[in-house]
């Protein structure tokens, strides 16, 4: 697993002190360690799919993933999406807390790095943002992951092969059924990629799928065999 020479990182530091997204604290290991002991990553038992937390050893799947059929091959998340978790990825995203990037970035590789060698990952593709929104933000969150986590990995990243074909209303904002038909024809992908047999799709927050499961369905349309996906965080759901 690659990581940043020195003295480039002492640069970064200096200019952009790393700070713990859960407290906001100058901390160099990312996550200070009072909040490491409030944070719980996610571990079996687990839906076999969309890597949500169940309840029982005998549960296989989760109930999303029972009632819809999902074109992605499987995913996997940090974190539920709850408190502290939930307050950091919105600063991430709303108040330009880039710097979180690196630190979802390292955790994500620390925890799923045998994972994504074992998913045999030829390429990562961040889940793009509408032009708009993106001009608006100033950036992709998902993006900044996908490139922090494709430094350590060692594995391309590529930003332009998925566009945002439809500006769409915030998932956060409707039901399960608008949710699916929201992000319908959303995605599309560029002429010029090259169909890789293993992708990784990186996004900030899982909750019931359909946005994973929209641009995965487009790109094994395109050419991909499997589509496979990480998350900062994934919903409770039922």
């Amino acid at each position: 697993m690659h990581k940043p020479g020195r003295t480039h990182s002492r640069i970064l530091d200096l200019l952009y002190p790393p700070v713990c997204p859960f407290c906001g604290r100058i901390e160099r290991k990312g996550i200070c360690a009072v909040c490491r002991k409030k944070i719980v990553y996610i571990d079996e038992p687990r839906c076999m799919k969309c890597g949500k937390p169940l309840e029982t050893e005998e549960e296989e799947y989760c109930s999303d993933c029972l009632r819809h059929t999902l074109s992605y091959a499987q995913g996997r998340s940090l974190w539920v999406h709850k408190e502290p978790v939930s307050t950091a990825i919105y600063q991430f995203k709303y108040h330009n807390k880039r710097v979180y990037a690196d630190v979802f970035g390292e955790e994500l590789a620390k925890r799923y790095g045998r994972q994504i060698e074992n998913w045999k990952i030829e390429e990562i593709l961040p889940i793009p943002l509408h032009s708009s929104r993106q001009r608006r933000r100033g950036f992709n969150q998902a993006e900044l992951v996908a490139r922090k986590l494709g430094e350590y990995m060692e594995i391309p990243v590529n930003a332009g092969a998925l566009r945002r074909v439809r500006k769409t209303m915030p998932q956060k904002l409707l039901s399960d059924s608008e949710r699916r038909e929201n992000i319908q024809r959303a995605f599309g992908v560029e002429k010029t990629w090259k169909p890789k047999r293993n992708v990784l799709l990186i996004d900030d927050i899982y909750t019931t799928g359909n946005t994973i499961h929209a641009a995965a369905k487009i790109l094994k349309k395109a050419g991909a065999q499997n589509v496979y996906f990480l998350t900062i965080s994934i919903g409770q759901g039922l």
